[in-house]
Formats: C-alpha cells, sequence, structure tokens
C-alpha cells in the first residue's frame, strides 16, 4: 500500500533567531511553534507534521544552538541533541542578513560527515547579492552538504525546493502519524505556547527570558462552545511582576487579549482567559520548577 510512499523526521536547528520556527510554521502551514524576537524563544523540540499525497514529513523544531548560562539553557541544548539523533535529515538554518559565523560552520564541519544536511539561507530578500554570495561561497567550501537552498521563510520564498531537497533524504514507508494531524503538541502545550509568545512580544526587552507559563485549568463548559483557561505567567524577580502586570493591570490585559484571540483558533470556540502573575525566584535553575513549567530535564537523562 505504501510502496511508493516517503515517511521521515527531519530536524530544523541553527542559531537562536535565524528563523527556524517561522519555517516550520512556514513548511507546515500550521502554527505549531511560537515566533518571537528573542533568541531562545523555542525552549523545547516540537513536531510539525506536513502531509502529502505520497509522502509524510515530520519535523523537529530545536531550540536556538548557544551556549548555556543555567540549567533551563543546558536542558535546551540537551533538546537540540535530542532532535539530532534518528533522523532521516537535517535542516540547518542560517540568517542570510547576518551572515555565516563561525558557530554555524563549526556545527557545519563537526556534523555534515554524520547526518544528510541541506542548508536554508534564510531572510535571503534582505541581503545584497554581495553578502549573499560571500556565504555561498563559504557554504560551498564545506564538503559533504546534500544542498543549499536560499529561502524567506516569512514570505514563503522558494520553500517548494527546499522541500524537495529534504523529500529526496526521507525512505519510503507508512506514515507515522494519522495523516489529519499536524503536530503532536497537546492543547494544553499550545496553549502556554501562546500566551508565552504573546508575553515576549509586548513585553519587549523589559523583561529578560525568565518568563515561563503554567496552565492551572484548561476545561470545555459542559453543553456549552465555551473554553475556559487559566494561567500562571511566572517570573523570576517581584520587579518583573510589576512590569508584567503594569500600570493599573494594562499589560497583562493586552498579554490576555492578544493570546485568546491565538486561543480561540487553536480551541474553535469562545475562550474565558484569566491570567495571573507568580514570582518563582531562580526557577531556571530550579529541576524541580522547569519540571512544573514543563521543562522536564529527566527526559533526556533517560536518552
Amino acid at each position: 500500500m505504501y510502496q511508493n510512499f516517503k515517511s521521515g523526521f527531519i530536524c530544523i536547528a541553527g542559531l537562536a533567531n535565524a528563523g527556524k520556527s517561522t519555517l516550520t510554521n512556514a513548511l507546515v502551514g500550521e502554527k505549531v511553534s511560537i515566533v518571537s524576537w528573542r533568541p531562545q524563544t523555542t525552549r523545547n523540540k516540537l513536531l510539525g507534521i506536513i502531509n502529502g499525497e505520497d509522502y509524510q514529513m515530520v519535523l523537529i523544531d530545536t531550540p536556538g544552538i548557544h551556549k548555556a548560562k543555567n540549567q533551563l539553557g543546558e536542558y535546551m541544548m540537551k533538546a537540540v541533541e535530542s532532535g539530532l539523533k534518528d533522523v532521516d535529515g537535517v535542516v540547518y538554518v542560517i540568517d542570510a542578513a547576518r551572515g555565516m559565523s563561525a558557530d554555524d560552520y563549526g556545527f557545519l564541519e563537526n556534523n555534515a560527515s554524520k547526518k544528510p544536511i541541506v542548508v536554508a539561507l534564510n531572510k535571503q530578500d534582505a541581503v545584497t547579492r554581495e553578502t549573499l554570495f560571500a556565504t555561498l561561497q563559504k557554504l560551498n567550501g564545506i564538503a559533504g552538504l546534500k544542498a543549499i537552498v536560499p529561502i524567506s521563510a516569512k514570505k514563503g520564498d522558494n520553500l517548494e525546493p527546499l522541500k524537495s531537497e529534504l523529500m529526496a533524504l526521507m525512505p519510503y514507508g507508512a506514515p507515522m502519524y494519522p495523516q489529519d494531524e499536524y503536530t503532536q503538541s497537546s492543547m494544553r502545550f499550545m496553549a502556554t505556547e501562546i500566551i508565552r509568545e504573546k508575553a515576549l512580544y509586548l513585553l519587549d526587552k523589559e523583561v529578560p527570558y525568565g518568563i515561563g507559563v503554567y496552565i492551572n485549568k484548561f476545561e470545555e463548559r459542559e453543553g456549552q462552545p465555551i473554553c475556559d483557561i487559566d494561567a500562571d505567567i511566572v517570573c523570576e524577580k517581584q520587579s518583573h511582576k510589576a512590569i508584567v502586570i503594569g500600570k493599573g493591570g494594562e499589560m497583562l490585559k493586552k498579554i490576555a487579549t492578544q493570546a485568546r484571540k491565538d486561543l480561540e483558533q487553536l480551541v474553535g470556540e469562545k475562550v474565558f482567559l484569566t491570567l495571573y502573575v507568580r514570582v518563582k525566584d531562580e526557577w531556571r535553575d530550579s529541576e524541580y520548577l522547569m519540571r512544573e513549567l514543563g521543562y522536564d530535564v529527566k527526559a533526556f537523562k533517560q536518552e
């Protein structure tokens, strides 16, 4: 039945802010990964599923590669390592506007002989031909790369050629997930990510990276097309709590209003969202608190 059907796992890797999550969403055609200008926005490895007539491509969106400064950072780097295991190929995303860094070069040099890698040169529409050509020259000097594809994930430019290169890496076989699914992330998890995305966007540079979200309640009302969601936005300091709430509670209201729109699209019905702000000192260095907020360090220790 699946003699001519291709099915495989593709890991999306790259430095922070290269556009990995934007690319994942663009390829899947649905929002499966939150997007922010902030580095280290993606904290877990996330699955996005692309279903075609003769293929199923499972994308693993990983956190941006960076030097860990706390337990959360270490968790994120373990998520990258885990995402690279047992995949059929890797699409490595480079921000063409920034050019290729020493870290990009190091990753590709170290891994091109271990895994089939296709480089997606992202934001190619935002750079001059000279800058793009210089980066392409550097990439052509790395042995073992399967292909280099200039793209714009935001505009959707050149995604079909990229997809074709990735499909060439996948084996023939039956689909691994139901063909009407586009992610394996739970509704509850997606809700935490949507709230965190809106907080990161609206708070801009005022609050550092120490924001987490915990869902206290996610329930549909019996007999009514209404979903009640109560959630905590967790920060590390009292001073941050005041910023998240804002003068007269205005900032928290803005976060809730923007999150509610996306949550209603997610669940397909009206959402009543209640947000609270809690302080958990240095939670990014507490294995217990990280686990409470959905970052299970022990899961990677068992791999």
